[in-house]
């Protein structure tokens, strides 16, 4: 197998100010933005400079005055108006306006059972529907205009680490347990399991056209499906320990994945092979996610960096 060590491709390191690291990062549609938490606040960079983007009010979770929990994943709204937020509290989402900064609301799951934190939160391709996953099992669909459930679909597991929907918004997958499940978003049907991984699955991606599923797991590896068939394709082998995230390059060729092993590894869908490795970072990677046109790879860590790396012309390392 053939790899390319890269210490040093041209990217952008982002020192953030926080307490426990960087769990999430998302690019905006127009990949201009990024957005990353911050400990209970989300902030807000230019992709092009490293530079904080400043709003008129600053990205607070406020849950009845309390500002203390954290964020542990973030999300855009593919029109690019909101940024949602699974909160580290009972059940609770965030979501605030994009432009301004200011919370728009606060959407919590007034059911008897909802007693853990949001792990993911994931928003449908014409942004009005929200999916989320949390500690207790639960997959919860929410409406974004009024915050009310929608519904609840209970996968009997003690946690949903990863939710995504796909291109079309007809299907959600959610990583839960060992396996992944698919289903009906219009009808709540369960349409397939796959089955495969050895560990808890901690983040999964559709692919552009939707037709595959990736899966990164504790297991140590990258697993690729057919959402058709529910088959597993391929087994992506190389890090070292538990793999945190996983992405799609848009163009539907490449995958990333991050992992506790400090490195970020790219692979060549087509034949499997490893084809680069990233090893910047000094601690768990937590999230990885490329910008819209694939040319940049975020990345989210625990040593408390972000780093955005250009894939497509090695240049000087530069560090703000």
């Amino acid at each position: 197998m053939k790899t390319t060590s890269v210490q040093d491709p041209f990217h952008i390191s982002i020192k953030v100010a926080n307490r426990r690291g960087v769990y999430s990062v998302a690019f905006s549609p127009d990949g201009s933005t990024l957005a990353s938490d911050t400990d209970n606040t989300i902030r807000l960079w230019d992709v092009a400079t490293g530079q904080e983007v400043k709003t008129n009010q600053t990205f607070w979770v406020d849950i009845a005055g309390s500002f203390t929990a954290d964020i542990n994943s973030v999300a855009f709204s593919p029109d690019g108006r909101m940024i949602a937020g699974g909160i580290e509290a009972r059940e609770t989402i965030c979501i605030w306006d994009a432009a301004t900064g200011g919370q728009l609301r606060v959407i919590r799951a007034e059911i008897t059972n909802a007693l853990h934190w949001v792990n993911t939160v994931a928003f449908s391709p014409d942004s009005k529907i929200l999916a989320s996953g949390s500690e207790d099992g639960n997959l919860y669909i929410w409406d974004v205009a009024t915050g009310k459930t929608m519904k609840t679909l209970t996968e009997n597991t003690a946690n949903i680490f990863s939710v995504v929907f796909s291109s079309d918004g007809k299907k959600i997958a959610s990583g839960s347990g060992h396996i992944i499940q698919l289903w009906d978003t219009a009808t709540s049907e369960q349409l397939k399991t796959f089955a495969g991984h050895t560990s808890w699955v901690h983040s999964i991606a559709f692919s552009p056209d939707g037709r595959t599923i990736v899966s990164g797991s504790w297991d140590k590896t990258v697993r690729l499906w057919d959402t058709t068939t529910g088959q597993q394709l391929k087994t992506f082998v190389g890090h070292t320990d538990r793999i945190l995230s996983v992405a799609f390059n848009p163009d539907g060729r490449t995958i990333v994945s991050g992992s506790v092993d400090k490195t970020i590894r790219l692979w060549n869908i087509a034949t499997g092979e490893q084809r680069t490795v990233l090893t910047r970072h000094t601690a768990h990677i937590r999230s990885v996610a490329f910008s819209p046109d694939g040319v940049t790879l975020a990345s989210g860590s625990e040593d408390g960096t972000i780093r955005l790396w250009n894939l497509t012309s090695p240049m000087p390392l530069r560090e703000d």
